[in-house]
């Protein structure tokens, strides 16, 4: 039996809306790939790569996917010693409005990092449909021709 609605609400409705302020040992970070087992990489604004793990209260309840935003916790795991780097605590979700507080990284370093984000590839290329290469006048939503031949 699955978890009751109400707690997928709940979880919803926590990260849908930014904090006010972060705390000591929080940062924001880009999800760079999963590594399994709960486990993501993750990019900090400074490119340093961290692994980082999903909580229980986030599993199965929102997904996340490669070039999104979380909430790391970097406190989390400085007692124990092992290949963890933080937890992420908390997911963001609605970017807009995290981009307008005032603890939204941007700076110098990091407007060539969220341009690489959201640039387009040069291997796909933005290619226009209502570019017409034949030269030819478009027949589309007119009448075809008439044999007044007769």
């Amino acid at each position: 039996m699955g978890r009751p609605k109400r707690n997928l609400l709940a979880t919803a409705n926590e990260t849908i809306n930014p904090p006010v302020r972060l705390e000591e040992g929080l940062l924001i970070a880009r999800i760079k790939k999963a590594e399994g087992n709960s486990l993501y990489e993750v990019e900090l604004p400074s490119k340093e790569a961290l692994l980082v793990e999903l909580p229980p209260k986030f599993r199965s309840q929102i997904w996340i996917k490669r070039g999104s935003f979380v909430v790391v916790d970097t406190a989390a795991f400085t007692a124990r010693n092992n290949k963890l780097d933080g937890q992420i605590a908390n997911v963001v979700r609605d970017e807009k409005q995290w981009r307008k507080q005032p603890h939204w990284f941007v700076t110098a370093d990091n407007q060539q990092f969220l341009a690489e984000i959201f640039t387009r590839p040069e291997e796909f290329p933005k290619i226009s449909s209502f570019a017409d290469d034949s030269g030819e006048e478009s027949t589309v939503g007119k009448m075809p021709p008439s044999d007044d031949s007769k």
